[in-house]
């Protein structure tokens, strides 16, 4: 089923996990998927690095996901160091094994020389190569305070807006106070644009998750940094994480609140914290 059918049936609930590299990674992330599998997501996505080793590790993630029938798997793709043919290839490959959803990103320049360029720039060339080659359900990236390349934060919106308009759906980079993901809504709503905007959850269960955090393009509000400080001093590392877990929660409960259409949770490849918040939230 296309995750756009999925979004018009109600809340969604998905997770997000990065091809193993290795067969220690490809252990854990097996043993995550089947701790997973009871809470019954609704489509879970895997990430993609670019180059051509990142790319089959993706799409045998991806479509051994999706060939075992207990969800739907959403492939992300880039346009970075891609010719169109390549992209084509990729696009017509996914069709033939059943694999309909797709997230379109124009992906970051990556430190390999030899991948940097490629024939489209923009994630919306991408959404419109897609719709060319098949139906595929195609979501796209929404950073709530706009992507650090955008030159200001309403050009930001301008452009999603654009984007979002020629895609399904999008998925937010995550984020850790509801205003964030409103005001995006909101903006978007100013541009005619109501299309469904899946937040991105990510907890901060260390103290060292909060650089972590920052060099990943989000940092820790102040506020949430002296919560897990304050935690720390009471009951070290184990209460770091608990208060992180507790702050995520109360962040899920406030944009269902608000109306979001579902939670998409970047797992890091790992289960438990995702477990403790979807617990938390829905038993």
């Amino acid at each position: 089923m296309h995750i756009a059918q999925l979004l018009a049936a109600g809340p969604t609930q998905s997770f997000e996990f990065f091809p193993p590299k290795s067969d220690e990674e490809a252990a854990v992330l097996s043993n995550t998927l089947e701790e997973l599998a009871p809470l019954s997501p609704s489509f879970v996505s895997v990430t993609y690095r670019g180059g051509a080793e990142s790319r089959q590790r993706t799409f045998d993630l991806v479509t051994s996901i999706q060939d075992r029938g207990h969800q739907e798997a959403m492939a992300h793709l880039i346009c970075v160091g891609h010719t169109t043919a390549e992209l084509l290839e990729i696009l017509t490959a996914y069709l033939e094994r059943g694999v309909t959803n797709l997230m379109a990103l124009g992906g970051d320049v990556p430190s390999d020389p030899h991948l940097v360029g490629g024939d489209l720039q923009y994630a919306s060339d991408l959404v419109e190569l897609a719709r060319g080659v098949g139906d595929f359900s195609i979501g796209v990236a929404a950073h709530p305070l706009g992507h650090p390349r955008s030159p200001s934060l309403a050009s930001d919106r301008d452009y999603l807006a654009q984007k979002l308009n020629a895609a399904d759906f999008a998925v937010t980079q995550f984020f850790f106070e509801s205003h964030e993901w409103t005001s995006l809504v909101n903006d978007l709503a100013d541009r005619n644009v109501t299309k469904p905007v899946l937040p991105g959850i990510m907890p901060v269960t260390t103290l060292s998750g909060i650089d972590r955090m920052a060099s990943m393009g989000a940092a820790v509000p102040a506020g949430l940094i002296r919560r897990l400080q304050a935690a720390y001093e009471l009951g070290g590392a184990r209460a770091v994480r608990a208060e992180g877990i507790l702050a995520a929660t109360e962040l899920c409960r406030e944009v269902l609140d608000a109306g979001a259409p579902g939670l998409h949770f970047y797992t890091l490849n790992r289960s438990t914290a995702t477990q403790e918040i979807y617990i938390n939230l829905f038993d």
